[in-house]
Parts: C-alpha cells; sequence; structure tokens
C-alpha cells in the first residue's frame, strides 16, 4: 500500500528546498502518494519558484495578508492545517527548516499525532533570539518530529545531544544544492533561457564586463534592523566609492526596515544597482557570474560555495557553521570597518580569494533528495 505524503511549505527558501524533494516523490508514484500544501506566508515569490519547478498545490492556505505578523502567520497555519490534516490523513508530513510555517504545521500534526519529517534538521546556533525567530522555529519542529533529516554530521551531532535517537536521522546532504544544480543545468541547457535572463538584467541597468567584479548583497534579517541595517550600508558605500571598478548588485528586500536605509544611504551611487528582489533563476545566474557574495541569508551560505563564490557574512554567528569551518564564510557581522576591510582583502588579495573560493562546500552533492526517499523504502 502506498504512503500519503504531505509536503508544506510557504516561503521562497523553503519552497526552493522543497521542489526537489516534491520531484524526487512524483518520481516514485508507484511507493507513494504525494500530496502538496503550501501557505503562501509569502505570495508572489513563492509562485515564482512554483513555477519554475512546476510545482501544482493540492492546497494553497493563502494566509498571507499586508502587515501580517507572527501571531497571525501561527494562528492561521495552525488552524488552516488541521482542516488539511482531516481531509487528507497523511502517514507522514514534510515540513522544512526553520520557518513559522513549518513550526505550526509540525504543531498541528502533532495535535493529530501524525509523525513528522524534518528536511534541514539540525541546525543549531543556541541563541534564541538570534536568528530571530527561527532559531526556536527549528528547535520547536525538532522536537515534535519523528523523521531527522541533517544536512550534515555536525548537524546530526547537534540532534544527538538533544538526545534525538540515532536511527531516527539521517545524513542527506542539503536539498538545496539538489535545487541549484537543477536550476544551473536548466540554464546551460536552454539558450533562450539564459538570453531572458540577460535581457531582463540589463533592463536593470546591469551588463556583464569582464574587467568589473560584481559584489552580490542580499539582506532581509530582522535582527539587523536599524543600526545594523545602517552600518551595513555605509560599509557598502565606502567600498562603492574607493572600488571604481566593482559594481555593487543588491536586490533590496520589500520591508521597509530595509527599504529606507539602504535607499537613503546608496541611491546616487553609479556602481551601486539597487534593484528589486529577483526571482531564484535569475538571483542563481546573477550569483554565478558574481565575485564576492555579501549577504545575512541563510541559505546563500550553502549555495554560493557550490558556485566557487567567498561570501562574507553580515551576522554575528550562524546555524551553519560547517561552510565557516572549511573556509567557505567568514562572519564580518555588522560592523563598518570590518566588513570594508573583509571586501577590499578579498578584492586585492588574490591568494585569499583562491583559498575561500576553492574550499570544498560542505553541504552535498545534489543528491539529498534521493537519500531522503530511500530512507522511507526499507
Amino acid at each position: 500500500m502506498k504512503k500519503k505524503i504531505l509536503l508544506v511549505f510557504g516561503t521562497r527558501p523553503e519552497a526552493i528546498k522543497m521542489a526537489p524533494l516534491v520531484l524526487a516523490f512524483q518520481r516514485y508514484a508507484d511507493k507513494f502518494n504525494t500530496k502538496i500544501c503550501v501557505t503562501a506566508q509569502h505570495r508572489e515569490m513563492l509562485d515564482q519558484v512554483l513555477n519554475i519547478f512546476d510545482i501544482k498545490p493540492d492546497y494553497d492556505l493563502n494566509i498571507m495578508q499586508k502587515g501580517q505578523d507572527l501571531y497571525d502567520i501561527t494562528s492561521k497555519v495552525l488552524v488552516n492545517m488541521r482542516d488539511v490534516f482531516e481531509n487528507e490523513n497523511p502517514d507522514i508530513v514534510f515540513v522544512h527548516g526553520d520557518t513559522t510555517t513549518s513550526m505550526a504545521t509540525a504543531l498541528a500534526a502533532f495535535y493529530k499525532q501524525i509523525p513528522v519529517a524534518h528536511v534541514e534538521a539540525g541546525l543549531r546556533t543556541n541563541n534564541k533570539y538570534s536568528p530571530w525567530p527561527e532559531e526556536i522555529n527549528r528547535q520547536i519542529t525538532g522536537r515534535i518530529a519523528t523523521y531527522h533529516y541533517a544536512p550534515t554530521a555536525k548537524a546530526k551531532e547537534n540532534l544527538l545531544r538533544e538526545q534525538v535517537p540515532e536511527e531516527n536521522i539521517y545524513v542527506t546532504g542539503n536539498t538545496v544544492i539538489d535545487a541549484l544544480y537543477y536550476i544551473l543545468h536548466k540554464v546551460q541547457n536552454e539558450i533562450q533561457l539564459e538570453n531572458r535572463i540577460l535581457t531582463l538584467l540589463k533592463e536593470k541597468g546591469i551588463i556583464f564586463n569582464s574587467t568589473r567584479k560584481i559584489i552580490l548583497v542580499t539582506g532581509h534579517r530582522r535582527e539587523n534592523f536599524g543600526e545594523g541595517f545602517i552600518n551595513i550600508c555605509e560599509a557598502l558605500k565606502a567600498i562603492a566609492l574607493t572600488n571604481k571598478n566593482v559594481d555593487i548588485i543588491y536586490p533590496v528586500h520589500l520591508n521597509p526596515n530595509v527599504q529606507e536605509p539602504v535607499k537613503g544611504i546608496l541611491k546616487d551611487i553609479p556602481n551601486v544597482y539597487l534593484i528589486e528582489p529577483l526571482e531564484y533563476l535569475p538571483f542563481v545566474y546573477l550569483m554565478s557570474k558574481s565575485y564576492i557574495v555579501l549577504t545575512d541569508s541563510g541559505g546563500i551560505q550553502e549555495e554560493a560555495p557550490s558556485l566557487g563564490k567567498p561570501v562574507l557574512l553580515m551576522r554575528n554567528n550562524t546555524e551553519r557553521p560547517e561552510a565557516v569551518e572549511a573556509g567557505t564564510v567568514k562572519i564580518v557581522g555588522t560592523n563598518r570597518t570590518r566588513i570594508i576591510e573583509s571586501v577590499n582583502e578579498l578584492i586585492h588579495n588574490r591568494e585569499l580569494y583562491n583559498l575561500m573560493s576553492h574550499s570544498k562546500n560542505p553541504y552535498g552533492d545534489g543528491l539529498a533528495s534521493e537519500r531522503i526517499i530511500k530512507s522511507l523504502c526499507k
């Protein structure tokens, strides 16, 4: 008898990392009856990813509303998932990572006594306010989960310290690498697709020039709101003004707490390009063309090293220490001076750049989804 699988996700990062698993389950239709539920914690950005991977949800909770907060998201997911579970009665519910969607879905599944499978399990900073609310989201999900799919051995060690039975932990690599390789293969094998991406970027003023280095920037973390983003923007301004052969490209998050300092400090600088958030496919392409990546994101710490791009992490700690230990990521926080010095060092010190760009990525080989499914076929 086929196992009934329900995969639930709601944000763009979740969708990117769950999409390869959705496609893998679809390849095993003889063994699994698979359904997809999206909460639409993000709406437009989620839909972009669904389109890229040609995923059509069976349930769309469409919870997003203007000005929603964590109370809104948690309560809406919890109540709506009750109805989905009553209708589907799945054998296993799959959630991903550290979002409020994942935490609330896991809690709803617990109330129905449905086993939860946690993809990207075991990441920890052990600081409940950094990242906030993600650290507690992933810990709550981890306490509820039965199946723990850890991306690395270090993530497994974290789970073992929390008394998770070893037989319930599977080290698989990270599904984000599966997604990354899927997209790169798609671009490399579809010339028209690459041309469309180049046209899109050109419309935003971005033209690739082999004599210029691209610094790609992303930033959205709540803990950086206020002084943190001001420091980041002041550092980027100084880097742009002192490195005329560098282009800084910053897809600016839509949150006003990000938009206001970024545009207030960085507008009208000729070699700084402030653009709206990109869809995943052109973003991966832009990342592949970049020289350095500055970010406070989680997934980019895993993706950029797979492309040989050094990452400077604008956070004070990370739940992904493997990349720091491997030498592909350096933590710079939101300290203005440290950001400037670290960027300039990578621009002017070729030996250091090569050391970071050639370090081995610890996050996998693109086969994480297959390993997850095989663990259920035993």
